[in-house]
Order: C-alpha cells, then sequence, then structure tokens
C-alpha cells in the first residue's frame, strides 16, 4: 500500500482523471508537464513510475526548446526519481523545474536537477537520508545500511552539491537533519534559484499524509528550534538547558564510593560537593614523581657506588686468576722440562700452547717420555773462558792473580 495515500479514501472518490499518469500540454516550444503524485514503480493507482513519465516525454514535439515541470509530489523510490531525473537531463529542451506545494525527498532531487528551480511563494522541499526495507539476518542488514550511507545518500547528496557548488558532505550533514525547507531557505540555500507567484502550501500538500516523514526521535522538531544556537557553558550567565540532566543510579553508587560518601540518599548537589572538595584537595597535594618500580624478569637493580665496587672486584679477581693461570702453566712447562720430555728450546712455544689449550696441550706434555739423555741442568760456567795452555801455566807457576 501506498504510504503516501490518506487513509480512507475510495477509488470512487478519486477524479476521473487519474493525475498519476503526468500529463503535458504544449505553447509552442514549451511543453508543461505535472509530477503531482508520489514516485514508484508499480505506477498506475500507486504513483507516477519512470516508464511512464519517459513515455510522456516522449509524446512532446521534437521542436520543445523548455520544459516547465510542476512539482506537487511527496517522493517515493529512489531509484525510479534517479530514472526520472535522467530522462529530464537526456532531453534536448531546457527544463524548469516550479515547486507549486511540496518537492519532498527523491522529487526534490529530481528539482534539483533542472536547469532552474523555481519556489513558488509558500512552497517547501524537503531533504533527508534514504530509507530501505530489508528482511534478512544481521548481514544483510547491516549490508542494506551499509549500502544506504555510501550509496544512495551520497548519490541524492551529489544532486545537492552540483546545483548548490557546496561540497557532497556539507549536504549529506544537511540531509540528516530531516529538514523541510521553506522557499525562502531553498533560495537561501542555492537548492532554488527564485521565488515567484502566490500560492497554498498548506492546501497542495494536504493532498498527501506527510506522516510517514515523522521522526520518534524528534529530530526534525530539534533542527527548526535549535536554528539559533544554544550558549555554550562557557558563556556568562546560565545555560539554556531544555531538558533535566539525570545520572544513573549505578554512577551515583560509584561516585559515592569513591569519596567516601555514606549517605545512600545523598542528592546529587551533595555528591557534587564532595566531587569538587577531592578535586581542590588533589589540586593542592604534591606533585610526586611517579616511579615504576615495574622490573624486567632477568635483570636486577643495585645501588651505584656498590655496583662499581663489584666491578673493581671483579677486575681484581680476574687479575688474580690471570695470574694464578699464568703461574700454574709455567709449572707445567717447568716440570716436562725438568723431566726431559721436552727440551730448553722449545718451552716457550710450549708455554704458548699452554695459554690457548691448556687442558688438550697439559695432556700431551704428560705423554711425550721422560729422557735422562736430555741435559737440563747445569754442570758448569765460567765467567773467564781459560785455554789449555793457560791452565797449563798455572799448574807450574802458580796463579798471577794478585789478591788484596
Amino acid at each position: 500500500m501506498n504510504p503516501f495515500r490518506p487513509l480512507g479514501r475510495a477509488e470512487g472518490e478519486r477524479a476521473p482523471i487519474r493525475a498519476e499518469l503526468p500529463s503535458s500540454k504544449t505553447a509552442g516550444p514549451v511543453a508543461t508537464i505535472r509530477l503531482y503524485d508520489p514516485i514508484d514503480s508499480w505506477g498506475g493507482p500507486w504513483g507516477v513510475s519512470a516508464k511512464e513519465f519517459a513515455r510522456a516525454l516522449d509524446e512532446l514535439p521534437e521542436d520543445t526548446s523548455e520544459i516547465r515541470l510542476l512539482i506537487n509530489s511527496p517522493g517515493g523510490e529512489v531509484w525510479e526519481g534517479i530514472a526520472i531525473m535522467n530522462t529530464l537531463r537526456a532531453h534536448s529542451a531546457r527544463t524548469v523545474a516550479i515547486v507549486e506545494g511540496i518537492a519532498a525527498s527523491s522529487a526534490s532531487f529530481i528539482a534539483a536537477s533542472c536547469d532552474e528551480l523555481v519556489m513558488m511563494r509558500n512552497s517547501e522541499l524537503y531533504i533527508h537520508n534514504a530509507w530501505g526495507i530489508v528482511i534478512g539476518d544481521a548481514a544483510d542488514l547491516r549490508a542494506v545500511a551499509d549500502d544506504l550511507e555510501q550509496h544512495c545518500d551520497r548519490n541524492i547528496a551529489s544532486v545537492y552539491a552540483a546545483k548548490t557548488g557546496d561540497t557532497v558532505d556539507h549536504w549529506l550533514a544537511e540531509m540528516d537533519k530531516d529538514w523541510f525547507l521553506t522557499a525562502e531557505q531553498a533560495v537561501q540555500e542555492k537548492l532554488a534559484d527564485r521565488i515567484e507567484g502566490v500560492g497554498d502550501a498548506a492546501s497542495a500538500k494536504a493532498k498527501f499524509d506527510l506522516s510517514v516523514f515523522a521522526r520518534s526521535d524528534g529530530r526534525r522538531a530539534a533542527v527548526r528550534a535549535g536554528s539559533a544556537k544554544l550558549p555554550s557553558s562557557s558563556e556568562p550567565g546560565d545555560p539554556n538547558q531544555k531538558e533535566e540532566l539525570t545520572v544513573s543510579d549505578t554512577i551515583k553508587a560509584g561516585l559515592r564510593e569513591r569519596l567516601g560518601v555514606t549517605d545512600a540518599d545523598a542528592s546529587d548537589e551533595t555528591l557534587l560537593a564532595a566531587l569538587d572538595q577531592a578535586l581542590e584537595e588533589q589540586a593542592e597535594a604534591p606533585t610526586a614523581t611517579v616511579v615504576n618500580n615495574a622490573v624486567p624478569e632477568g635483570a636486577i637493580v643495585v645501588d651505584k657506588a656498590a655496583f662499581e665496587q663489584l666491578q673493581r672486584d671483579a677486575n681484581a679477581g680476574r687479575q688474580a686468576k690471570e695470574s694464578i693461570d699464568a703461574q700454574r702453566r709455567d709449572a707445567i712447562v717447568a716440570t716436562a722440562l725438568k723431566e726431559g720430555r721436552i727440551a730448553a728450546a722449545s718451552k716457550d712455544s710450549w708455554r704458548a700452547q699452554l695459554d690457548k689449550d691448556e687442558d688438550g696441550i697439559a695432556a700431551i706434555l704428560a705423554s711425550l717420555p721422560k729422557s735422562a739423555a736430555v741435559p737440563v741442568d747445569e754442570v758448569g760456567h765460567s765467567d773467564t773462558l781459560t785455554s789449555a795452555d793457560d791452565a797449563l801455566y798455572a799448574q807450574v807457576y802458580g796463579s798471577n792473580e794478585k789478591e788484596a
């Protein structure tokens, strides 16, 4: 059932000439077409379809240079409206939309797409976000919601933007207001080009049941009432608060617990006073440096002086160990030399190898055979070399050294 049809209207009460079929008349090169009903893909008794509208255009004389589209429509299906809009765009004639009562919803963007938009006095435009009906699961509902926002709404807003020169985002915000614009507002917003004639918008709109556009959240009423901005709380005087603000019992209980208010029936004023006092005490308290006591796993924290002492002790211990290691390795070489396992000429080489691999070289030295033939001890020494003749002379004549 068409939602724009007033309830209780019987078929027999309707005029014999159906307004749903757009009638057209010509006066020389100027043609007039009336769009006086809902826009509906079923056509016929349900409204004006794009097919019916295109048929009316096709019947116009070929020399038509201007089409005057008289509009009094509550709108209807988006895609039918877009099809009607594009049939007008495709026609070679100049198009002039004249809103005689109301151009609502899809009728509004048809009007805005024409070369000129004229508002009769007391007529109105109505713009809003696209609607949709869907039956399905949650994924289906989300998909339709996304399609409405990302495609239908932006598509419609682009028509208004092309007419006015404003951005698409600007008109998306205006559509979200669910806004009835007077003729003067339509011109001010640059949707309409001018106001003309004298009309009676109230009686023209009475043909349709516009309650379908009512919003349960009062968004449209809020837009009209809020055309003048309310003073902000930062301005002098009392803010113009339209509704009394309420706080849930859960929030109140949480505030009482955190503020130390024991009275379960404490008023909002009492809680606010306790909150103000807590904030003042917090502001007066000395600022403390926040220390993060969290120490990563595997790490320890020590005093700096103690750490430096540990470093010194570690260095001393390292040096002592190195000295002990050197003494032990010297002893290994000395023992091998004494036991005749190595020659004196190679002791430095063996000592150097012990620094690289003590266990391995010590094992090799221990495996070498002992040898008494290898002289390892001194048999004597002299500071003065004596020839054989000198020795014989000394035996015969005695030593010639003089002692003091």
